[in-house]
């Protein structure tokens, strides 16, 4: 029997377009590829896990002998985000994308909102975050006014510089736009933005907070806790899941800080599992078409990861993969529609074992259920459990 399982989630780590990339205009994206075209990309720990094994990666070099089982995953729900791809990874396949605003948000919203607030606002447009501090961030540190924005994802976004708006404070204007934005507004994610500084040498710093939708239905991790296991979460995966089905959250300041925490948990004697998120890759990198820096970041997890291999127990299962894809290389600054990889090691783990491609993320929560002996036939998703558990 497994004991321990640690699903690293690399956030928007991409292995190539999805069939239907075309439907989200992400035809030709590739996020992996996209970093092994920098001199700065070197990770010889997924190598040696698969990842150039995948079929039909385009990039890199297959070995001959894997020490991993290794595939690929499509996702089968309606969009390309955060919250849908983890919540599909736990079992639930989201049937209608999640409503976005390309023309912000309307004003019989905002009026309710503003009115609970107490306060105003400006901007309420879809913007990247960074060019937002540069062309709002002194009016807003001027009037107080808070900076609503959104992007082409399913999210309201609220900036704000902490010598002017209290981190408490920030918080709290976030719970009320969660509560109100409901129905045809019920944006995935509402995020605290919060920064630091002068002009123009704004800082974004580590304290955003994520405030999702709640999930509709139970999911692999109340099923885990339901069957007595524990539930760990490293990074943004507590805010992901609204807390429903986490036994015990860790915040995290960037990707290193993340896997040092985890390294910490690795530790720990406990039976379940600890799901990590390290969203630096998404958007530090893949937001900002920022090639060398992703790949940068591919080759410092890939250190942290070995190290991790190295600790881990006889009981222990590794599984890593992704969310989404948002390749650094095309003009789109957004989420791309893309397989991910979907990389599994451990002492009960086959070796040298391509499962080709698989359907829904799901498919990664209905076999970690197997590895504890857990049923649930509420959720969506294939076990392939007995495709890489050595006899």
């Amino acid at each position: 029997m497994i004991k321990r399982v640690f699903l690293i989630v690399m956030d928007s780590f991409g292995c190539g377009e999805a069939p239907d990339a075309y439907k989200f205009n992400d035809e030709g994206s590739n996020t992996l590829r996209a970093c092994t075209t920098s001199k700065l990309f070197n990770a010889p720990n997924l190598t040696k896990l698969g990842i150039f094994n995948i079929d039909g990666v385009g990039c890199g070099k297959k070995i001959d002998q894997t020490i991993g089982s290794y595939c690929k995953m499509q996702e089968v729900s309606c969009g390309k985000d955060t919250t849908t791809g983890h919540w599909e990874m736990a079992g639930i396949v989201s049937t209608k994308p999640m409503p976005t605003f390309p023309n912000g948000f309307p004003k019989e919203i905002m009026d309710k909102i503003v009115k609970a607030w107490g306060r105003d606002y400006m901007v309420n447009k879809v913007y990247s975050g960074t060019d937002l501090l540069l062309d709002y961030g002194q009016e807003h540190v001027k009037t107080g006014k808070l900076m609503v924005y959104t992007s082409a994802d399913s999210v309201f976004q609220i900036a704000a510089h902490e010598d002017v708006v209290p981190l408490d404070e920030l918080y709290r204007y976030c719970k009320i736009a969660r509560e109100l934005l409901s129905g045809e507004y019920a944006v995935g994610r509402v995020i605290a933005r919060p920064f630091v500084g002068t002009y123009p040498n704004y800082v974004r710093t580590p304290h955003r907070h994520d405030f999702s939708l709640l999930p509709p239905k139970p999911t692999m991790l109340n099923a885990l806790q339901n069957a007595g296991k524990k539930v760990i979460s490293v990074g943004k995966i507590a805010d992901i899941f609204a807390n429903y089905g986490i036994d015990e959250g860790h915040s995290i300041t960037d990707n290193n800080n993340g896997m040092d925490v985890t390294l910490e948990i690795q530790k720990q004697d406990f039976t379940g599992l600890c799901f990590v998120n390290l969203v630096d890759f998404d958007s530090k990198y893949g937001h900002r078409n920022n090639i060398d820096g992703y790949a940068s970041a591919v080759t410092e997890f890939d250190k942290k990861l070995g190290l991790f291999m190295e600790n881990m127990r006889d009981d222990d299962v590794l599984i890593v993969t992704a969310d989404h894809g948002c390749d650094p290389s095309t003009e789109s600054t957004d989420h791309s529609r893309e397989y991910v990889p979907m990389l599994a090691y451990g002492k009960k783990i086959k070796e040298n074992n391509n499962l080709g491609i698989k359907q829904c993320f799901g498919s990664i929560g209905k076999t970690i259920l197997d590895m504890f002996l857990v049923k649930s036939e509420n959720l969506e998703g294939t076990s392939f459990y007995n495709e890489i558990i050595k006899e």
